[in-house]
């Protein structure tokens, strides 16, 4: 599965995952407004062999899966954008 990662402009070490690239439409306006405008990172294959930086390869996918995105946040996250990534 190849996906479109983005890193965000506003929250420094929190990047956005989604399946399709520029396809923002199953990321909820509140998370994207305080992401700010996702700045495209790089392509990344899912079923490859090169591991994720911080993030479950599996998790990802099953996000992508359910909910159509993953957000990747700092381990030391203000909480806002933990109970942002459950929004759907």
């Amino acid at each position: 599965m190849l996906c479109s990662i983005y890193k965000s402009p506003k929250k420094p070490g929190s990047y956005l995952y989604v399946p399709i690239r520029d396809d923002f439409s199953a990321v909820p306006d509140a998370l994207l407004s305080h992401f700010g405008k996702p700045e495209l990172l790089m392509m990344f294959n899912l079923a490859g062999n090169k591991p994720l930086h911080n993030a479950d390869k599996a998790e990802v996918c099953k996000k992508l899966e359910a909910q159509g995105f993953y957000l990747q946040v700092p381990k030391q996250d203000d909480g806002l954008f933990n109970s942002l990534s459950e929004i759907k």
